[in-house]
C-alpha cells in the first residue's frame, strides 16, 4: 500500500449547505465572549457528523453504522486551512472513556493485514457501502490528497483472491499517513479495535503532530447498528 500522494494539491471547497451552516455558527460564536472553538453537530444521510476547527485546521468525523467483527469505524475528513504543512495519520485518533482510559486507533497497515488474515465478504461489502454513503454525503467535497477516490484507483486492481480483494478494499478506505499541504484535504476511515468495546460512553480525541487537540462529544447509538 503506497502512502505517497497520488494527486496534485488542490484547494478545498465547502458546499453551499455547509457554508450556510458554518456562517450561522460563526455568527453565533461572534456574539459570545470570549470566542472559543466549539464542536458543530449536524445530520446528513442519517449519519451524525461533528466538526471542529482549531487554528485553521478542521476535523470532521462521523460514526459509521456498520460494525465489523474486528473494528468499530469512524469516517474522517481533515482540511488544512493553515499556512503550514501538516502530517496526519490514524494513530492521531484515540477513544477516551469517561473514566479516563484511552485506546488508540489501528494503523492502516494493521487494518490491511487483518483483512488479509481474515477476509470476510460480508464485512467488505458492509464496509465499502457504509463508507461511500458517508463520504458522498459529507463535506468538504474533495479533490483530496491521498483520499478515497485516488486510493481506490490504485488499490482495487486486477485482484482475484478474496483475501486480496478484502485487503484492497481496506487499503482504499483506510486513512493513511499523509502530508497535508496548506489548503489540502484528505479523508479516510479510522478503525478502532473491537476488543476494547464499542465507541460509547466516551469521546473521540485527535492529537495532531502540531500538538493541537480536538475533542468530540460522545457518540449516540448509530442507526442500523447491529
Amino acid at each position: 500500500m503506497s502512502n505517497s500522494p497520488s494527486s496534485p494539491s488542490s484547494r478545498f471547497h465547502w458546499p453551499a449547505s455547509l457554508c450556510r451552516l458554518a456562517g450561522c455558527a460563526l455568527a453565533l460564536l461572534l456574539l459570545c465572549a470570549p470566542v472559543v472553538s466549539q464542536v458543530i453537530e449536524f445530520e446528513s444521510g442519517g449519519l451524525q457528523y461533528q466538526t471542529l476547527t482549531r487554528e485553521g485546521l478542521t476535523v470532521m468525523i462521523a460514526r459509521l453504522p456498520a460494525t465489523l467483527r474486528s473494528y468499530s469505524v469512524i469516517q474522517v475528513s481533515i482540511a488544512n486551512g493553515t499556512a503550514e504543512d501538516l502530517m496526519v495519520q490514524p494513530e492521531d485518533f484515540f477513544f477516551e472513556r469517561r473514566d479516563g482510559r484511552r485506546f488508540q486507533a489501528s494503523s492502516a497497515n494493521e487494518v490491511v493485514r487483518e483483512f488479509i488474515r481474515n477476509p470476510n465478504r460480508d464485512d467488505v461489502i458492509k464496509l465499502v457501502g457504509t463508507y461511500e454513503m458517508s463520504l458522498y454525503g459529507m463535506a468538504p467535497r474533495l479533490n483530496s490528497r491521498n483520499g478515497y477516490e485516488s486510493r481506490r484507483q490504485s488499490a482495487i486492481a486486477e485482484l482475484s483472491f478474496k483475501n486480496l480483494k478484502a485487503a484492497a478494499a481496506a487499503s482504499a478506505i483506510a486513512l493513511v499517513k499523509t502530508k497535508l499541504l496548506s489548503a489540502d484535504t484528505t479523508d479516510g476511515a479510522v478503525f478502532f479495535p473491537a476488543s476494547h468495546g464499542p465507541l460509547q460512553n466516551g469521546s473521540v480525541v485527535v492529537r495532531t503532530q502540531g500538538n493541537l487537540e480536538f475533542r468530540f462529544n460522545a457518540f449516540r447509538e448509530p442507526p442500523n447498528s447491529q
